[in-house]
């Protein structure tokens, strides 16, 4: 498997690639869990309020996981184009039994699903958006305007590039400083992780762009809600009107 070729799709519906995310799970899980929880804080709903909500990309379902948790009330719709990551978030999500579902769902094209209703509560995306290029990311953001009710919202956390190089050389040395192990770790990668580390910043931009996406999309209240270096939660809502 070349670095240069596009095989996140090959990795993602791998068994050995599925396992080698799995076992790193609980470690990754304890560092998202305060933004997954921000985006959840960030919808207009009362804590006992039922709406559902569509979680994108979502693989074992970490960020539904804490939203479900946040609004005992919802249900979640999972959708994942990996019938192995599927497959490992029954695990995860069995104590959420009827409150979840998952379904099919490429979002590298534009074929939703039926199931997938129109009148969505909220729509989540988590560490997946970055996979796919610019032309789809905005297509994907219109395609997620639409499937939200008045009123509704959508929150992304992901990673982005500076787009300036002593911008990237500070964040880097910031997330070196801050985690040392992660950044030894970089340091001697794999061949294997080495291609996976080119299709994790194969498509990455920006934050600039992204937001217009959202503006020209349709939403309003479009805003970057939480940054910390490369990484940040963004999102907006539908108008009521």
């Amino acid at each position: 498997m070349s670095a240069n070729v596009d095989s996140n799709a090959e990795i993602w519906q791998s068994e050995a690639g599925v396992q080698g995310y799995v076992s790193k799970q609980a470690a990754r899980e304890a560092k998202r869990r305060p933004q997954w929880k921000l985006m959840g804080e960030l919808l207009p709903y009362a804590d006992d309020e039922s709406f559902t909500l569509l979680d994108i990309g979502a693989g074992t379902g970490p960020a539904a996981r804490t939203l479900l948790d946040l609004f005992p009330n919802a249900n979640a719709i999972l959708a994942d184009f990996s019938p192995q990551m599927m497959g490992e978030g029954e695990k995860m999500m069995a104590p959420y039994e009827n409150r979840y579902r998952y379904v099919t769902f490429d979002m590298t094209t534009g074929q939703w699903p039926v199931e997938i209703p129109n009148e969505l509560g909220a729509i989540v995306t988590s560490q997946c958006v970055h996979h796919i290029n610019d032309e789809r990311k905005e297509r994907l953001f219109s395609e997620i305007f639409d499937h939200l009710r008045p009123g509704g919202w959508y929150l992304n956390f992901d990673p982005i590039t500076a787009g300036d190089d002593l911008v990237d050389a500070a964040w880097q040395r910031a997330n070196e400083r801050q985690d040392p192990a992660e950044a030894e770790k970089e340091r001697h990668r794999t061949p294997e992780e080495q291609v996976r580390h080119a299709n994790h910043v194969r498509y990455m931009i920006p934050l600039a762009p992204q937001i217009e996406f959202l503006s020209r999309a349709g939403f309003e209240a479009v805003d970057v809600y939480w940054k910390h270096l490369d990484y940040v939660v963004y999102g907006g809502c539908k108008p009521r009107i």
